[in-house]
């Protein structure tokens, strides 16, 4: 089993929420951990930006990778959100299997 943890930023709580609840829904996620309150600064349009967003710690597998990250880009009211893969290596065997039986790549609610 290949577990990611899938790093994204939204606008707000509220957003931030809603979003994470239609990925479960649908499976294409375990679990997302929502940290309202994140300070990201970053280049934008030639200017320097700062804003206050929720960063958003999503659970899923490596098949459900590319459904995942096209439905966050129909869902996310950003032009270009952030939507970072990273493989986590070291998982607990429970845990692990309870992510898999979560999500289903080929199934959709």
């Amino acid at each position: 089993m290949e577990a990611l943890v899938v790093f994204c930023t939204f606008p707000d709580r509220e957003t931030g929420e809603r979003i994470l609840a239609t990925l479960v829904e649908e499976r294409r996620i375990a679990c997302g951990t929502l940290i309202p309150g994140a300070s990201s600064v970053y280049r934008w349009e030639g200017k320097i930006e700062r804003a206050t967003e929720a960063l958003a710690l999503l659970k899923t597998t490596g098949p459900c990778w590319e459904p995942l990250r096209a439905r966050l880009r129909e869902l996310h009211p950003y032009a270009v959100p952030e939507i970072v893969a990273v493989p986590a290596s070291r998982v607990d065997a429970e845990y692990g299997r309870w992510i898999e039986e979560s999500v289903a790549p080929g199934e959709r609610a």
